[in-house]
């Protein structure tokens, strides 16, 4: 609460007397340590070297070494869901946040909105005299509020951070990432034949923000958020950090579970008595179907990798070197930070918290994937397509993901992948150190924890007490239980009894040591929640979940079953959605203006994201640019949306038009004019697509046919995508390209702007009118101009 004048105020100012309080900034107690929050992504349980995993990670090492790791410390099992609870310390659907932000449903639990009620950590902090920034992953606003029409009131600017240096969504190329600095989208400062990567960009300005501060007033703590990213797909590095991994995977992931659980039971990280899961623990398309009769997913199966063909394994273990590589990179830039606040003084008094936001990742499926954006569609991977990109891999020609067996390596020694409420999505490393304030070096601590537990942490260990309201907003009581009471003894009791877990239609409750999880696959359209299979654990001595004893105790299990309604209820994580990614993200949401017919796009603006773009999904739809081409000579991008790993454009190159389909990078579909391009002040140049099929379901096919004003110059089938073009960083732009090409076709180098012309507009119609029509109807809007 603001303080009061309580000086005096009269006519003279010499018979005055000032009161500078309450004008004043606030301002930490002196010696208030400062926040390293690092928050890494699709890194599972048994991926860090300290945490007994293949990929050498040196610096996060070298924070364990000084402080402590958790062995039971878990998330939601999905990237949006625990980030909300990293900064506010609720549960995922108090916040909102259900599933990922670009999934939202509209319901309480799941709206992709974190009400005010639940202030985030830089909320609490800047106005407790914290200097807030945040580089890297977001992921808390809507995509419906991912673009510049839209409010920033749910952007990092808006929740507390006073800087910003990222990307908003659930993904983004390291190569050529979708950037917002602020408020505001940026170009990269370089390209990758320059040497540009994202992990090194936002270190760069990571160091930048604290020093901007640190050379002003020295002693104001910094709360810095770093979330590279790191290491969810695509999995994106410079070749030489993938080599070093070079026949490390080659005996393949069974093999590497054992190696993994071997080192971690040397270590202490897990019991001498754990024993590894199946390789399939809730089935597989040959033994198990849905209540209906439908299919087992086959994202979900682990192909035997001894019944993996020779091109196959070296596929594989070049995926997962390229991963490791990856994370090993990360962990270089880690390292430039820690170097940096040591070199400053602040290290020692920096409270380092390292954690990943779920297990690793099993969309890459069985098979892996050169472009996942195929998982985002409803596409099967083609093992010969992916194959002829061997050597690509992890490069800006492909945007990778390893296969799942390799997931559940690095989740050793759990079972299943982020989605699952298994141990193997939810339960991950949790590092964290505080040389000033941890007597405590090199330890391992055994208490169960949650995502949620950190944020009462850290405001104990700053001295401070949640706020009854911020920023005007009474607070949401913190459902977090501190875990300080654990940092300097080994031993006690956990503090937290009880935790629920909820995700795309997986369930599942931890009370007291004992936990019920259903085996539902998620994703999986199955619904018929009240028949689910429940198992039940005892993790206090079964922390792999391997001995179901849901037969033997009947009455632990129903006991556990209801708490989880009872949880679910006093969590709003009502109703469960196991609904498969293409209809998740193709569910009707809110848009900011209603859909149209016809959308108006002038060339200089910024990239207009495909969430609020025209969509052209299964439809007919007509590109047209209105130019000026005084003479032959034009060239360059008129229309581009989505990129390399799936969307189209329409461009002039050698004095003609041209317009291409990429279909998920696996085929550019391009139709050429058999003509040169006329010249005039007014010329119409377009091409439409006229649906007259769909094979498979959603996806249309159908004639293509490129236009000078209402004279047919091309024509050829194509068809197109049924899902987005992309997660993220796939905007529209007018008159360029930016970032990553949809076609290698283009003369220049991106963004290949249009030159030799005027670029008026380009309009965007899918109303389904025949082509003609449109054109007499914009020659005579035209005339009257």
């Amino acid at each position: 609460m603001a303080r009061s004048f309580r000086g005096i105020t009269n006519l003279d100012i010499r018979d005055s007397v000032p009161d500078w309080g309450p004008y004043e900034q606030p301002k930490a107690p002196p010696g208030t340590p400062n926040v390293l929050y690092i928050v890494l992504d699709d890194v599972g349980f048994g991926a860090f070297s300290c945490y007994g995993g293949p990929i050498e990670t040196p610096n996060i090492d070298r924070i364990a070494g000084n402080g402590l790791r958790y062995s039971q410390w878990h998330t939601t099992a999905l990237c949006s869901p625990t980030r909300s609870c990293l900064l506010t310390g609720r549960n995922h659907t108090v916040n909102g946040m259900g599933c990922i932000s670009e999934a939202a449903i509209g319901f309480p639990g799941a709206n992709g909105h974190v009400p005010r009620e639940c202030a985030t950590l830089a909320e609490i902090l800047v106005e407790r005299g914290f200097s807030t920034a945040m580089v890297g992953k977001w992921h808390l606003c809507a995509a419906d509020e991912m673009n510049l029409a839209s409010t920033k009131s749910n952007w990092p600017i808006g929740r507390g951070f006073e800087r910003f240096y990222g990307f908003l969504g659930g993904e983004t190329s390291q190569w050529h990432p979708d950037l917002i600095h602020d408020n505001h989208p940026v170009k990269p400062p370089a390209t990758p034949d320059e040497g540009y990567h994202f992990g090194v960009d936002i270190t760069d300005r990571a160091v930048e923000f604290i020093d901007d501060v640190k050379a002003i007033a020295p002693d104001r703590p910094v709360f810095l958020y770093y979330a590279p990213g790191c290491a969810h797909a695509p999995h994106q590095v410079p070749q030489e950090w993938a080599d070093r991994y070079r026949g490390r995977f080659d005996a393949g992931y069974e093999a590497l579970r054992e190696e993994i659980l071997a080192r971690q039971k040397d270590m202490g990280i897990v019991p001498r008595d754990a024993e590894l899961p199946p390789l399939n623990p809730i089935g597989d398309p040959q033994t198990r179907s849905g209540p209906d009769g439908q299919p087992f997913p086959l994202l979900d199966y682990t192909r035997p990798w001894d019944s993996l063909s020779d091109d196959e394994k070296r596929l594989f273990a070049r995926m997962a070197e390229v991963y490791a590589g990856f994370l090993s990179h990360c962990d270089d830039q880690i390292g430039r930070l820690l170097a940096y606040l040591e070199d400053i003084g602040q290290l020692d008094n920096t409270i380092v918290v390292v954690v990943s936001d779920n297990g690793a990742s099993g969309e890459g499926g069985p098979n892996g994937s050169v472009n996942e954006n195929k998982f985002f569609n409803g596409v099967a991977d083609d093992l010969a397509e992916n194959m002829a990109m061997l050597d690509d891999i992890g490069s800006t020609k492909t945007y990778n993901h390893y296969p799942n067996g390799f997931a559940m390596a690095f989740n050793a020694p759990f079972k299943m992948w982020k989605r699952y409420s298994f141990n193997g999505g939810t339960c991950d490393p949790c590092v964290i150190s505080w040389p000033a304030g941890i007597s405590a070096r090199g330890e391992i601590r055994d208490q169960y924890h949650h995502a949620i537990d950190l944020v009462p942490t850290l405001l104990e260990c700053l001295g401070m007490e949640m706020p009854d309201t911020v920023r005007g907003y009474t607070q949401h009581p913190i459902q977090g239980v501190s875990m300080r009471y654990s940092f300097d003894t080994a031993g006690i009791p956990s503090a937290r009894h009880t935790q629920f877990y909820s995700m795309l239609g997986t369930r599942g409750i931890w009370h007291d040591g004992w936990k019920a999880v259903t085996t539902h696959p998620t994703i999986s359209g199955w619904s018929h929640f009240p028949e689910d299979t429940w198992e039940l654990y005892h993790t206090d001595v079964d922390r792999t979940e391997l001995h179901d004893l849901a037969a033997a105790e009947p009455g632990k299990l129903a006991e556990l079953i209801g708490l989880w309604f009872h949880e679910a209820g006093a969590n709003q994580a009502l109703p469960l959605d196991d609904r498969s990614a293409v209809e998740i993200l193709m569910t009707p949401r809110p848009r900011l203006a209603p859909a149209r017919n016809r959308y108006v796009y002038r060339p200089g603006g910024a990239d207009v994201p495909e969430s609020v773009a025209v969509a052209v999904r299964n439809r007919s739809y007509t590109i047209g640019a209105l130019v000026g081409l005084p003479e032959a000579g034009a060239s360059g991008v008129l229309f581009a949306q989505g990129g390399r790993f799936g969307g189209h454009a329409l461009y002039v190159r050698d004095n003609r038009l041209h317009y291409v389909y990429n279909f998920l990078g696996s085929e550019e579909q391009r139709i050429t004019a058999t003509e040169v391009l006329p010249t005039g002040d007014r010329v119409i140049l377009a091409a439409s697509f006229e649906k007259d099929g769909e094979d498979p379901p959603g996806t249309a096919r159908g004639l293509l046919s490129l236009y000078h004003g209402d004279r047919k110059v091309g024509e050829g089938r194509i068809r197109t995508q049924p899902g987005v073009f992309g997660l993220g960083g796939t905007g529209l732009t007018v008159g360029r390209d930016d970032g990553e090409p949809v076609t290698g076709h283009y003369q220049g180098a991106a963004p290949w702007a249009f030159t030799g012309g005027t670029l008026n507009r380009v309009v965007v119609d899918v109303s389904g009118e025949p082509y003609l029509d449109l054109e007499r109807a914009a020659a005579a809007m035209l005339s009257r101009e």
